[in-house]
């Protein structure tokens, strides 16, 4: 069995590194962020270099300062058990299933989307989103392009464009999302025809494919949830 305290350490040692990358990720220099949480530069830059270790007092400023949860900075040592313990909650009125551990560089979901028909109320934050339509119809405002995702296709979409997602008003639906920054991208095609957009608009810039894979926690803060305002 692995030593706990070992363990620990090896956990503490990864925060250097992830504070640097989130600062660096953020454009935010070492001045501007001593200056907003109160550290200094020369502890800060001990604290993303390794030659401090973070304390509960010097990680909760910087978790205000980024406006990110604790756990983003600080990851859990492992357990050892790979399983992931499906803990469904209520977010807008959908139902969504975390499918991966927080935090991590990817986000996946599974998010069931009532029926019920709610007015587009689209948002934006950094990073990239796949959205792939397991069973059900699926309403995707993408910028100006409003389109139906039937079961079995999927879009990708960079999520500072604003967007939202959610029922047809028609049949629920049930979606796996996958959020994360941007890098690879899904193989999906773009041959939607102005038939699959709502309203006759043009839908063709927005990708769309079957049997290819998701948006419910949104990032920025904290990891986003795909589709988060309803």
């Amino acid at each position: 069995m692995d030593d706990p305290t070992a363990a620990i350490g090896r956990a503490l040692d990864q925060v250097g590194p992830r504070l640097g990358a989130l600062r660096r990720r953020r454009g935010i220099t070492l001045a501007a962020l001593a200056d907003t949480t109160g550290i200094s530069k020369s502890t800060l830059s001990r604290l993303e270099t390794g030659g401090r270790k973070p304390s509960l007092e010097l990680l909760l400023l910087l978790a205000h300062a980024y406006r990110v949860p604790l756990d983003e900075l600080v990851r859990a040592p492992e357990t050892g058990d790979p399983r992931i313990r499906l803990t469904p909650r209520r977010v807008n009125g959908r139902v969504v299933v975390p499918l991966t551990r927080q935090p991590a560089s990817q986000h996946a979901w599974k998010i069931l989307v009532p029926r019920k028909a709610a007015e587009p109320m689209l948002t934006t934050h950094d990073g990239y989103e796949w959205l792939y339509v397991l069973t059900g119809r699926l309403r995707l405002v993408v910028g100006d392009r409003d389109i139906v995702l039937d079961a079995g296709e999927v879009a990708e979409f960079d999520t500072r464009t604003p967007h939202w997602f959610g029922s047809t008003g028609q049949e629920g639906a049930e979606v796996l999302s996958l959020f994360g920054p941007q890098g690879e991208r899904a193989h999906t095609r773009t041959d939607l025809t102005p038939d699959d957009a709502v309203g006759g608009e043009d839908a063709t810039s927005v990708t769309a494919a079957p049997g290819t894979s998701p948006e419910t926690l949104p990032d920025g803060a904290a990891p986003a949830l795909p589709g988060a305002v309803p």
